[in-house]
Order: structure tokens, then sequence, then C-alpha cells
């Protein structure tokens, strides 16, 4: 064997070892497929508003995550899973239930490629059945995930706020 043989077949094994690092790390998901869904979840999000103003209840239910982490805060109350969101959902909804959303100040933080924060500022119009609606400005939280099916909705967190 040749002094400089095992040089070269180390120097050989070294670029084909690069060469496969480069395929792998090509592969791997950065730039484009990690840009911002952020037209994706605004649109999810006109879905959810016009269902909830359109009192359809079929329409809210597809768009909550299918899970019992499901949570919604309301009026201090922590509602778990969907089937319990939608069960108070159409009780609210036997009265007046409007949102307004203002879109201009909607925000969506990217948490990662398939968790998203969205924040906007809502006006509600809420009253019980045969009652006077009132309205009450709450600065609105939700938390998305992506699915096989899109965006759905994993936690609706409302905080009242002060009025303009």
């Amino acid at each position: 064997m040749k002094q400089g043989s095992g040089f070269s077949a180390l120097r050989r094994l070294t670029a084909a070892a690069g060469l496969a690092l480069a395929v792998v790390l090509g592969a791997l998901p950065f730039g484009a497929t990690m840009a911002a869904p952020t037209d994706e979840v605004r649109a999810a999000f006109e879905r959810f508003v016009a269902a909830q103003n359109a009192h359809d209840e079929k329409a809210v239910a597809s768009l909550l995550l299918d899970s019992p982490d499901f949570l919604w805060i309301t009026r201090g109350t922590a509602v778990w899973g969907p089937e319990a969101a939608m069960k108070r959902f159409a009780a609210l909804y036997q009265g007046t239930w409007q949102l307004e959303p203002h879109p201009s100040e909607l925000k969506v933080m990217i948490i990662d490629d398939s968790v998203v924060q969205l924040f906007v500022p809502i006006t509600f119009t809420i009253g019980g059945a045969g009652q006077p609606a009132q309205t009450t400005r709450f600065l609105m939280n939700l938390v998305l995930r992506k699915t096989a099916d899109g965006w759905k909705v994993s936690s609706i967190l409302p905080i009242p706020a002060a009025a303009l």
C-alpha cells in the first residue's frame, strides 16, 4: 500500500460525507415552507366570525379543533372541548350574538409552522333571548392549529377592554 493512498481515501470519504450532509440539509423545511401563514389564518378567522354572526352551528363546529384540549374562557368559566363549547354557543345564539372585529388591528403571531396566536380588538353585541343587547369591547386572543383540514381554533381567550 502506498503511503499517500490512505490520505486520498480519507479525502474521498470526507467529500462524500459533505455531499450527503448538503443533500440532507437541502431537504429540511427552511425558507418558503416556514413562511408566515398569515393569509390562511386571517381567512379562517373571517370564516369563524361569519359563522358566528350567522349563528351557523355546523360551520362554527367545523372551525373548532376537535380535541378535548380545546379551551374557551367565557365569563370567568373554562369551557373544555368542542362539544361543550357548541352547547354554550347554541344557548347564546338564542339571543343577540354579533361580533365586529377591527381587522386593521388584527395581528397574527407565528409560534411555529402549525400553531399561531391571533389578536384582534372586537366589539360584541350580546343579549339573552328577550333581553336588551349590550355592546362590549374585548381584546380577543385565539390560538389556531394547522390540521389536515386547515386552521382550527384551539382556544378562545376574550379579555374585556375599556370602551373607546
